[in-house]
């Protein structure tokens, strides 16, 4: 074989191991060069910082996350974020799923400039595209937004929100996924009831894909159904409470019987009703709500989910007030201790969305009586009757009416208090009448315990100073005295119209403060 022919031979081979196994080498430019399928690719590790500036002339409507994308960059040197030597990185692909299936966490907005994304992310090149990557970068900013925190939280206490929510840095948070992109899917990123209403809102749009549910029609002199009764309303019924899962079996029966019953009470339960078998019209009104409306609350109240710190559930022990549903939660070590029934303020005296540190414990208190209440409600009493204070046991005590202590006294027994600007507490209340009601919105924006002695014992369980029999004694005294915790205990009042319980259950409650509207208007404008 002649030199020639062994000089062709060898350069074939050169050219074939290249264009099998591909090369990677840095350049006088600081670029990084690849041959991908025989095809040099230039991969530059930084970008001019004026591009983003073009960027955002270009596309106007992600303005809103300029300043985070630029804090981001400048940490990183202008630097590629979602690119390596390889391509996009497995980052970029997440994010991007992320944005397709915004509505999974019940986003509403529409997100802008989307169908330019795709047709950018839909190239195979592997060379870096600005667009691309100013998109994404935004676009993680545009989730982290709209997922991970919520709404700002100025908007939120336009609502009257004002429990604290935490500050989070999302560039820090980035750089953790960069590294782990399975991260974004951990259950740690907000508490464990958003994770349920997650669940619920896919079911409940399986429901509306499928048509939704019919309206129970009933006759025009209907009043009531009781156990034991058949008619063709009976039927629409069962049918109704078998495609939001109250009932197994949708038989088609006629019957108002056993199980249809036990169905009933499960739905009055998860409104919000007294739990009796007798259904008045305004259970089926309740029932023909459309699965529409039930979507949107279900969204609304994820969102409420994104402004609750998750640290919450980390203490040893709290306390959850829900003003919609009229109940307190007593969590002791993770678990309920107790549940009780409340009274809260009207809609006109609302009771207030805030978190405290209940301090004190008062036994047989006395009512300071505000001075909202002493200018519009005692001192025209006074006026009509002479004996007011006397029969209702006021008195005049430093300028101010107060009420002593007693079984009568406003306040009931016990009083638990929690130091805040919005003078509110929890409290006994000789009104027991009120806790038998459906709609408990009767107060001047306290909160008025059902359970207050069984409260006070669990409070001070632990507490060697206290036995049930001294709490007794001490609320019946008819002396006010107070106690100091020796720890204090948080105590957090919300607000939410749906809830789903552990058993996976959606329960809606009346927005008595007719909130959700102007949230579900928030989020469309977001």
């Amino acid at each position: 074989m002649n030199n020639t022919r062994l000089y062709g031979l060898f350069l074939m081979l050169f050219v074939l191991s290249v264009s099998l196994t591909g090369w990677y080498c840095v350049n006088k430019e600081n670029k990084e060069i690849a041959v991908v399928r025989n095809k040099e690719v230039s991969f530059p590790l930084s970008f001019d910082s004026t591009l983003v500036a073009t960027f955002y002339a270009k596309y106007p409507k992600l303005i809103l996350y300029k300043k985070q994308v630029v804090s981001m960059y400048q940490k990183n040197s202008y630097n590629f974020i979602w690119y390596d030597k390889k391509g996009k990185k497995e980052t970029a692909d997440v994010i991007y799923n992320k944005i397709n299936n915004l509505f999974e966490d019940g986003v509403l907005s529409k997100v802008p400039y989307k169908e330019t994304l795709d047709a950018l992310f839909q190239k195979t090149s592997a060379k870096p595209d600005i667009d691309v990557e100013l998109f994404l970068s935004n676009y993680y900013f545009y989730y982290a937004n709209k997922v991970l925190q919520g709404i700002d939280d100025t908007k939120s206490d336009e609502l009257g929100w004002y429990l604290p929510r935490e500050k989070k840095s999302y560039i820090t948070y980035l750089d953790s996924l960069l590294v782990d992109p399975k991260l974004i899917d951990k259950k740690e990123r907000h508490i464990e009831q958003y994770y349920k209403m997650k669940t619920v809102l896919k079911r409940y749009r399986d429901i509306e894909e499928k048509g939704g549910w019919n309206a129970v029609t009933v006759p025009a002199n209907f009043v009531s159904i009781k156990p034991g009764d058949s008619s063709d309303v009976v039927a629409k019924i069962r049918t109704r409470l078998f495609l939001t899962g109250d009932i197994d079996v949708d038989s088609g029966n006629k019957l108002y019987g056993y199980s249809l019953q036990q169905a009933v009470l499960k739905y009055k339960k998860r409104n919000g009703f007294a739990l009796d078998k007798t259904i008045l019209q305004k259970h089926i009104n309740e029932m023909n709500v459309p699965v529409s409306s039930r979507i949107k609350t279900i969204i609304v109240n994820m969102e409420r989910c994104r402004w609750v710190s998750t640290d919450i559930g980390k203490a040893k022990e709290f306390i959850v007030v829900n003003i919609p549903s009229y109940r307190l939660t007593y969590f002791k070590e993770g678990k309920v201790a107790l549940e009780s029934k409340v009274v809260v303020g009207t809609a006109l005296n609302k009771t207030v969305i805030f978190s405290g540190m209940m301090s004190y414990i008062v036994f047989s208190p006395y009512w300071n009586v505000p001075k909202s209440i002493l200018i519009k409600e005692i001192l025209p009493a006074i006026k009509k009757n002479k004996s007011y204070l006397s029969k209702h046991n006021m008195e005049w005590h430093k300028g101010n009416v107060r009420q002593k202590p007693g079984v009568d006294n406003s306040l009931g027994l016990v009083k638990f208090l929690f130091p805040n600007n919005n003078n509110i507490y929890l409290h006994d209340t000789p009104s027991k009448q009120l806790f038998n009601e459906e709609k408990r919105a009767f107060s001047h924006g306290c909160i008025r315990v059902e359970k207050p002695k069984e409260l006070a014992n669990l409070i001070l369980q632990e507490d060697t100073n206290w036995t049930p029999e001294k709490i007794d004694a001490a609320m019946n005294k008819g002396k006010e005295s107070w106690y100091t915790l020796k720890n204090k205990i948080p105590v957090y009042i919300g607000y939410f119209t749906a809830w789903v319980d552990n058993d996976g259950n959606i329960n809606f409650y009346k927005d008595i403060y007719e909130r959700d509207e102007q949230l579900a208007a928030m989020l469309l404008k977001e």
